[in-house]
């Protein structure tokens, strides 16, 4: 079997991050999301992979390389413009050739891995396997409409979900998937729809089965549920202090990570939390499920259940700093100038909340 990752896209919902940067890269546990995705699927025995990169590529291919780091062979894709799922099937036919495949969406997160789903629908007479997850507001999802154990209905948020199963970014095709994406017309907002794919599939006669996560599964397309991400994986990490790092009359307490040439000086970190490389922490309180990443500065100041990304500095601030995911190269400090005064330079879709 193969694996075929989509990240090329723009990633609307995490601006301003993504104005500069992948999604797809921002780091959940101090480990980007993307790496997930790759290492679930070398877990389950797939290390052929392909990468469908968009804009973004260059940064996507700084990060992954020929995928050696992982134990797996990376062939990178091109995609002109991000116009559906279907279409990043469409144009991995010369990388698939006529194998079956796992189809990952770059930004999707699950806790259980694939191995045991691989499995199945490798020994199984299966044509297209397809992840379901109960979900409150299924009408802004995929949904899946079940008979007898088999998917018989796939909509795209309907205004009267059949069912609560939303169809989430992990599938499982066989060739026949590729008569599917070039039977299929483009959807009212222009792109080749993933659902129609596999409404397809369906009334062409293939078999189609589901199989429902019982675990937690999280599209982290979003702050909260980037948050949320790295809360769960923050609470599966055991604590430790990696060879260069240094803690300087202060209190690590519970399951804390500090990574190789940080430094803690003068502060208590209360985990679950992460201090990445070469990150400095003085006077300060880092509480739980936070998670600073590489080359940033913490001093005198408070930060809980938030995500810091690499080379920010926060100096200064009276105020905690908590349910917030602050970007690359951000700087917040406490301005000496008279009068008191919030100063401000956000970029487009920026999101503060004062008191």
């Amino acid at each position: 079997m193969k694996g075929l990752i989509l990240s090329g896209g723009k990633g609307t919902r995490l601006r301003p991050l993504t104005y500069t940067g992948a999604k797809q890269l921002v780091p959940v546990a101090n480990k980007p999301v993307l790496f997930y995705a790759i290492e679930d699927l070398v877990e389950a025995g797939i290390t052929d992979i392909g990468v469908v990169v968009g804009d973004t590529a260059d940064q996507i291919q700084a990060a992954v390389g020929d995928g050696s780091q992982f134990g797996a062979r990376v062939t990178y894709i091109g995609q002109e413009a991000p116009l559906g799922i279907a279409h990043g099937v469409k144009i991995a036919r010369s990388f698939i050739g006529d194998e079956r495949f796992v189809l990952f969406l770059g930004d999707n997160f699950v806790r259980d891995g694939i191995v045991d789903l691989v499995q199945r629908f490798e020994r199984e007479p299966i044509n297209c396997q397809i992840l379901l997850y109960r979900v409150r507001n299924a009408q802004s999802f995929g949904v899946a409409e079940l008979v007898d154990g088999r998917v018989v209905r796939v909509l795209e948020k309907p205004k009267e979900p059949p069912s609560d199963l939303a169809v989430i970014g992990i599938y499982m095709f066989d060739s026949n998937v590729f008569e599917a994406v070039n039977s299929i017309r483009p959807s009212a907002r222009g792109e080749l729809e993933i659902t129609d794919t596999i409404q397809w599939l369906i009334d062409a006669g293939h078999v189609v089965l589901p199989h429902i996560i019982t675990g937690w599964w999280i599209d982290t397309g979003k702050r909260d549920d980037l948050l949320e991400a790295n809360r769960l994986v923050l609470e599966t990490l055991e604590p430790r202090v990696e060879p260069g790092a240094e803690i300087v009359n202060s209190q690590l307490e519970g399951r804390v990570v500090v990574q190789k040439g940080a430094v803690i000086q003068d502060s208590v970190v209360r985990g679950p939390a992460i201090v990445g490389e070469q990150t400095s922490v003085n006077d300060s309180y880092i509480g739980p499920f936070t998670s600073i990443y590489h080359h940033c500065l913490l001093q005198n100041s408070e930060v809980e259940h938030s995500i810091i990304l690499e080379h920010s500095r926060i100096v200064d601030i009276p105020q905690r700093i908590e349910d917030s995911l602050i970007g690359r190269y951000v700087d917040i400090c406490r301005s000496p100038v008279r009068p008191r005064a919030h100063k401000l330079m956000l970029g487009d879709y920026s999101n503060v909340g004062i008191l």
